[in-house]
């Protein structure tokens, strides 16, 4: 069944999310939800904020990105035999992030028609659960890194904008009034927060 995304100006995407304590069945169907949401949506990650769940679980997919790219742009953003990931991260503990900082733009489908350069750590480690609650310790990079860190922020309450310079932000402004107050369509289901 497919979520509607809460809006930018929705309260629960500043709230920073809680530990998964869902059991494994209903746990399973809302991590489906989300996968069918996000692909309707042409995303390449969700998190449970974003479909009104205040939990620290997203789901990233940096593998169909990577298939739709280039030749050139795979060797820029991917790692050398990193063709991607489709993965759930669940109780996600980011464990380090490298110094070496690269600049890309990032949209958000909480924020539709909007994307911004952002500068991120070009690797990290982070630990989770997997979908099978299995605990993981991995280290990723390039754009798959980018993905997890943007969602990972999302169980924070830190949306992308928040990582611009205030000027920048301040040039968004009046856009992102048009978004808090339903003024923006998107292609997809929406909840605006009025």
């Amino acid at each position: 069944m497919l979520q509607p995304i809460l809006a930018y100006g929705h309260p629960l995407l500043r709230e920073k999310g809680k530990p998964v304590s869902l059991d494994k069945e209903e746990l399973d169907t809302f991590i489906d939800q989300m996968w069918q949401t996000m692909r309707r949506a042409n995303g390449c990650g969700l998190a449970a904020s974003q479909v009104g769940k205040n939990l620290c679980l997203f789901i990233v997919d940096s593998r169909s990105t990577y298939q739709q790219m280039e030749n050139a742009a795979r060797q820029a953003l991917y790692e050398n035999g990193d063709t991607g990931i489709e993965e759930v991260f669940i109780n996600a503990e980011m464990i380090s992030r490298s110094g070496d900082v690269w600049v890309e733009e990032e949209g958000c489908l909480s924020i539709p028609s909007l994307s911004q350069p952002v500068a991120r750590p070009w690797s990290i480690e982070i630990r989770y659960l997997d979908k099978e609650l299995v605990q993981r310790q991995k280290v990723f990079s390039g754009n798959t890194a980018r993905m997890i860190q943007h969602e990972y922020d999302h169980t924070q309450g830190i949306l992308y904008i928040d990582h611009l310079n205030p000027v920048a932000r301040k040039l968004l402004m009046s856009r992102l009034k048009k978004i808090r107050a339903g003024k923006v369509q998107a292609g997809y289901p929406m909840c605006f927060f009025r």
